[in-house]
């Protein structure tokens, strides 16, 4: 991995001392006893070592986030900004971080609202969605989506939404990778990310961004030795220009380990390690231009 390349991470935040917290709105839906009294993160089973620890100090979070940012040479950080923490984060650190807004469909028009609010206050690049996590699920075709899709074209933001099989013990049948298929039939000038690693059906993954101009994939959620083969090798053929970084600290992998196995286990092109790492998510969140 080039030690030169300034790296955006697109998925990132801050510690926290009540991790189980931060996840009850998955972990509500769950029905095994380990999620619901026993993990602090609701996929733990999946994290078996050099997992972020609770916050215990005195150290603003914030702080600490940027910190190990500087570590590990990360210019940026996409950051949720649904909570008061990550819009002090912007306001403290507005060129260190990105603004994206978690939403739920199920909320229809307020929903749609909400993101034209964040858009015109906080200058939001990216829209999230958590199928599996919602309460009650939302498929990733389903017409409570649309509004949502409808708006991010018309905004010019890109939504980044979780595919594959999800980590946390509830149902899977919402992220099925299919679905994107039918979504950029209906909008071919969305801007569509996927998180999570699309499992098991990358190969299909690769299939529809090779289809659709539009669609992306980012790294969340994995640490570099576990990336799937099909997408390192799309990322070093035809795929380059749509594969894009993004961790996964404080929730379950320290930027050490995470960087540590891009070293070791990633062997991308030299061309293709800057729009990896900076490039792409440069582009897809807009951070040369405003959004309006």
């Amino acid at each position: 991995m080039p030690k030169d390349v300034p790296i955006i991470d697109t998925l990132i935040s801050f510690p926290t001392r009540d991790k189980k917290a931060m996840h009850a709105a998955v972990t509500r839906q769950t029905k095994d006893a380990q999620s619901k009294e026993e993990f602090e993160h609701p996929a733990e089973y999946m994290f078996v070592r050099d997992v972020p620890e609770a916050h215990t100090s005195d150290e603003d979070p914030i702080d600490v986030t940027v910190r190990e940012m500087d570590r590990h040479n990360i210019a940026k950080g996409l950051i949720g900004v649904k909570g008061e923490q990550g819009r002090r984060a912007l306001e403290r650190f507005p060129d260190r971080f990105v603004a994206a807004l978690s939403v739920d469909p199920n909320e229809g028009m307020d929903a749609v609202r909400e993101i034209v609010r964040a858009r015109d206050e906080l200058d939001i690049r990216a829209v999230d969605i958590f199928p599996a996590g919602l309460f009650p699920q939302v498929a990733i075709n389903d017409k409570k989506m649309y509004p949502i899709y409808s708006k991010c074209v018309e905004l010019g933001i890109s939504v980044w939404v979780n595919a594959g099989v999800p980590g946390p013990r509830v149902k899977g049948d919402c992220q099925k990778v299919e679905y994107i298929d039918e979504v950029m039939y209906d909008f071919p000038e969305l801007v569509f990310v996927t998180r999570h690693g699309c499992e098991p059906w990358e190969d299909l993954a690769v299939k529809l961004m090779l289809k659709w101009p539009g669609l992306h994939y980012c790294t969340s959620a994995f640490a570099p030795k576990y990336y799937p083969e099909a997408i390192l090798k799309y990322a070093n053929s035809r795929g380059a220009d749509k594969i894009i970084y993004a961790g996964y600290f404080p929730m379950g992998l320290t930027l050490e380990r995470i960087m540590g196995d891009m070293d070791k286990y990633v062997d991308l092109k030299a061309d293709v390690w800057p729009k990896f790492l900076n490039d792409n998510a440069a582009r897809v969140l807009k951070l040369d231009q405003a959004t309006s």
